[in-house]
């Protein structure tokens, strides 16, 4: 088995992910290597794009995403949305609907409706955008009602949580449109996604994803991946036989001292990775952060984890200092980089010049 360190890790997952150097990818390439850009916030996923880029385009992901439709814009892992290829977005959301939470009791009671009911409300959103055109939460949640006659289930359709909504993304029927002034709509990927394919099997999507997601937070554990996937939800052995279809990709390594999968393929390059004195400023919510967990102690001193994984589930902007997370950033009045390790000055003040010009501060 070899044995690898976190400094070599660390910058081998800068370098996959286009931190350390950054590219000239597309934003769907970058989108893809990441296995997802969260977007909670479309700023934050647009300057998570724009981070990774020697030479952004302030406008690419939007136009990728309404115009050209290469990216999808959908609820995916964690029930967080998420940008994702187009091409591969099927295979994400497969993995996501084999968790199946609206099948227990605990999410019923939660959000009032059985899983008969679910795929009613599927049926019914189906029918409803079967046109192609974009409708507006309240104008969905109408349909949906009027088609079900399900009047309880009115508020439920149009808060803005999406709880009845996130499985039917998972299954294909749904996806972000363009939104109207503050007002978000949804489409059927079908007739908004140029060549949309459905979704695959779980078996191939889970290959689909665990190869992204190694390929660019790994090495790793299984359990790491569980988290990433849906907060280790999924059923154990669904997960284990994802993984035991995988044996002939994947290849058990220990980093410092603890056992991990990374890809046969990226081995000889992990090897040959040593660590990078580099720093970089990521946005909140970013990737890079996320497909690690912010309980990554090799990541986040376990003292500082608070200051990062706040509350409702924001995720700050963070300092990289070779690899590791040593600060957390806003800019409230410009730059401003709170410190818990030493960062070279020398590294710091041109990674704080690029970040004040992509973001068009003073």
């Amino acid at each position: 088995m070899e044995s690898l360190t976190w400094p070599q890790v660390l910058a081998w997952r800068m370098r996959r992910q286009y931190l350390h150097p950054t590219g000239t990818e597309t934003a769907v390439q970058v989108a893809r290597r990441l296995a997802g850009v969260q977007a909670q916030v479309a700023s934050a996923a647009e300057l998570a794009v724009a981070v990774r880029q020697a030479a952004p385009d302030p406008g690419e992901t939007a136009r990728a995403l309404w115009q050209e439709r290469t990216l999808v814009k959908t609820w995916a892992m964690r029930g967080t949305l998420h940008l994702l290829p187009a091409d591969e977005a099927g295979a994400y959301l497969a993995l996501c609907a084999t968790v199946r939470n609206w099948e227990k009791a605990s999410w019923q009671r939660n959000f009032g409706a059985s899983p008969a009911e679910l795929e009613a409300l599927a049926e019914a959103a189906t029918e409803a955008l079967a046109g192609g055109a974009c409708l507006t939460r309240e104008e969905l949640g109408a349909e949906i009602v009027e088609r079900t006659r399900a009047p309880h289930l009115a508020e439920a359709l149009t808060s803005g949580w999406g709880a009845l909504l996130k499985p039917l993304a998972w299954w294909g029927v749904l996806c972000f449109g363009p939104s109207q002034g503050n007002r978000v709509t949804f489409c059927a990927p079908s007739r908004h996604v140029p060549g949309w394919g459905g979704l695959p099997p779980a078996e191939d999507a889970a290959r689909t994803v665990i190869r992204a997601y190694f390929g660019a937070h790994g090495p790793a554990t299984v359990e790491a991946f569980d988290a990433w996937l849906m907060r280790r939800t999924h059923r154990r052995k669904d997960v284990r036989a994802w993984f035991a279809a995988m044996a002939d990709e994947l290849v058990p390594v220990e980093v410092d001292g603890a056992p991990m999968y990374a890809l046969a393929e990226h081995l000889d390059e992990l090897i040959a990775t040593g660590p990078a004195d580099a720093v970089r400023l990521l946005g909140g919510f970013d990737q890079y952060v996320l497909g690690a967990g912010t309980g990554a102690a090799y990541l986040i001193p376990p003292g500082r984890r608070a200051e990062v994984s706040r509350a409702a589930g924001w995720i700050s902007p963070v300092v990289l200092h070779r690899g590791r997370v040593a600060g957390i950033w806003d800019a409230k009045d410009g730059i401003d980089p709170t410190l818990w390790e030493d960062v070279p000055t020398a590294l710091l003040e041109p990674e704080i010049a690029r970040l004040t010009r992509l973001l068009g501060l003073p």
